[in-house]
């Protein structure tokens, strides 16, 4: 990995002025000599959704299981809802909600005893507690499927009635983690929309993630995580302005024109046959100003402009090496 790209990566760190839902400090884990984090910061704002990103084994479930009180960290600190992780996971575990790529639903009963049962543990009166699961399962169109056994669901159905029972305690934080995994595209944009739905209510949301196009089309914020480390973190443009290979397109159906742009614009490729320049660009909205008002101040026109960036594909493999981990160990 470049070291440039890595420097780069250290400036766009969270916005500590922001209240935090999520925060941690020098997060370190290890399973014998596998060190699977070491030393992540973290900082993610209330009302937010905050993408971890990497490959297989690269310490997102670890990572989660930290932050939802399910396993102890080796070293640092981190906050959940304003509580200490170690000392007081009680108080996390009240505010959290937590939702496995692996559904937690119990097939052998209906979607209405699964909600039930949630409402149960979460200790609420009986007449509260139907209210709220009827509620849900309205909420997540389960309605006509509550009276039958949750093992005849589909994929995308068990999805939502694990979201819907994590939902019951009315947790602030949700932990998504690789929600979508092994959904259909029709299911996936349908869990989309709920996450969306979510964050408008105000939940902050924690997603890990292999669907590059999924943190694109969610995240606020996106982190690299490689060898245990955070490799970059940023919006989505942040993190693609990174990677080299963006550039501008302008083609012309007027050759004298064509060429007058050829002359005035500084660092172009040319392509004669097609009447096209290609000037190196970060996609930014001041650097396509400035080629414009250039194109302006000599009078020309281009007849067609596309703009090119890296896509998020192009920025993990940049920053992971493109490399397949073995499947992070499940304890």
């Amino acid at each position: 990995m470049p070291s440039s790209v890595m420097h780069t990566s250290t400036m766009n760190s969270g916005h500590p002025s922001r209240t935090a839902a999520v925060s941690a400090v020098g997060l370190r884990k290890s399973y014998g000599d596998k060190t699977v984090l070491d030393g992540i910061d973290l900082h993610i704002p209330a009302g937010s959704v905050f993408a971890l990103l990497g490959p297989n084994g690269a310490g997102k479930t670890t990572a989660v299981k930290i932050l939802s009180t399910l396993i102890r960290a080796d070293g640092g600190q981190a906050q959940v809802a304003g509580h200490d992780v170690a000392a007081a996971p009680d108080g996390v575990r009240a505010a959290i909600g937590v939702t496995g790529q692996f559904s937690a639903v119990d097939g052998l009963i209906t979607g209405e005893e699964n909600m039930l049962l949630m409402a149960d543990l979460h200790h609420l009166p009986k007449q509260e507690g139907r209210r709220v699961a009827a509620e849900l399962l309205e909420r997540f169109d389960l309605t006509k499927a509550a009276k039958k056994p949750a093992s005849t669901y589909s994929g995308g159905m068990k999805r939502r009635l694990d979201i819907a029972m994590t939902l019951v305690g009315n947790p602030r934080i949700i932990f998504l983690d690789e929600p979508t995994t092994g959904l259909d595209p029709r299911s996936r944009h349908t869990m989309w929309g709920i996450i969306r739905e979510l964050v408008n209510d105000g939940v902050t949301v924690f997603l890990t993630t292999q669907y590059l196009d999924e943190a694109d089309e969610l995240a606020d914020r996106i982190a690299v995580l490689n060898n245990g480390k955070i490799a970059a973190e940023g919006t989505a443009d942040e993190l693609k302005r990174l990677i080299p290979g963006g550039h501008i397109r302008l083609r012309f159906t007027d050759p004298a024109a064509y060429h007058t742009a050829a002359a005035t614009l500084r660092e172009v490729t040319r392509d004669d046959d097609a009447l096209a320049l290609q000037i190196p660009s970060d996609g930014s909205q001041r650097e396509l100003r400035s080629i414009l008002d250039r194109l302006d101040s000599a009078g020309i026109e281009a007849d067609e402009l596309t703009v090119h960036t890296p896509d998020l594909d192009d920025v993990f493999f940049a920053l992971t090496g493109g490399t397949d981990h073995t499947k992070e160990t499940v304890r």
